[in-house]
This record gives C-alpha cells, sequence and structure tokens, in this order.
C-alpha cells in the first residue's frame, strides 16, 4: 500500500468541496427549472384567461365584468413580471453555482495530477533503490564466490 501524502489531505478537501458544489448546483438546477415552470404556468394561465375575455367579450360583456378582468390581467402580468425577474435570478446562481463545482473539477484534478506525479516520482526512485541493492547484493556474492578457495 502506497504511503499516505501530505497531498492526500488536500486532495480529500477538494473531492469534498468539489460533492458540495454538485449538490448546491443540483439544488440551485431544481430552482431554476421550478422558477420556468411557475412562469410557463402563469403565462399559460394568462393566455387562457385573455382567450376566455375574448370570448366574452365577443357575446357581450357589462363594462364591470371588462373592468374586473382588465384588472385581474393587469394584476397577472405583475406577477408574471416578478416571476420573469425571480427566473432570473435563478438562472444567474445556476450559472455561479456550476462556475463554481468547474473550479472546484479543476482544483481537485489539480491535486489528483500533482499526487500521481508525486506517486511515480516515489516509485521510480524505490525502483531504483531496490536494483541498486540487488546490483550490491549481486557483487557481494560474486565477490564471496571469488574469495572462497576452490577445491
Amino acid at each position: 500500500m502506497p504511503r499516505k501524502l501530505p497531498l492526500d489531505t488536500l486532495q480529500e478537501l477538494a473531492r469534498n468541496r468539489k460533492e458540495e458544489a454538485a449538490r448546491r448546483l443540483g439544488a440551485l438546477q431544481t430552482a431554476q427549472i421550478g422558477a420556468d415552470q411557475k412562469l410557463d404556468l402563469l403565462l399559460q394561465y394568462r393566455q387562457d384567461y385573455a382567450q376566455q375575455l375574448q370570448a366574452l367579450m365577443a357575446d357581450g360583456l357589462p363594462a364591470s365584468q371588462w373592468r374586473n378582468f382588465n384588472s385581474f390581467l393587469s394584476t397577472l402580468d405583475g406577477a408574471i413580471e416578478q416571476q420573469r425577474a425571480i427566473a432570473r435570478q435563478a438562472a444567474q446562481r445556476l450559472d455561479r453555482g456550476r462556475g463554481d463545482w468547474q473550479f472546484q473539477a479543476r482544483r481537485l484534478n489539480s491535486f489528483d495530477t500533482l499526487a500521481e506525479r508525486i506517486r511515480r516520482q516515489e516509485a521510480l526512485i524505490q525502483a531504483k533503490r531496490e536494483q541498486r541493492e540487488s546490483d550490491e547484493r549481486a557483487t557481494r556474492r560474486f565477490f564471496d564466490r571469488a574469495a572462497q578457495p576452490n577445491f
């Protein structure tokens, strides 16, 4: 088992931050989808209500009822504008969350790359050490045999 590097702690922290950023990104994406769905629902409701008003006007509509419809449509338009603002804000937060997740992913990748480079260097040093020790044992055996009398 390879020994634990001090960099391993940084990798673990970066991995945790990336996972947390991914969770936040998921929540932001859900919020953005929800805001868009509410906006779509309000727009559809307004369209349906406007069509209903048109149908009633074709049959003749008292002025008081017309004012009520217009007042409601005006209120609905205000709600639509508020929901558009909410949807824009949600999209902006989603973009920032996506950027944060990408930053955390790049950071983790940098730590992973650095750790892999260190492990390869350590493996190379270990292989050289083992080769040197093997060469020394072979040399000792050779000299030990050469020093023994031949019978």
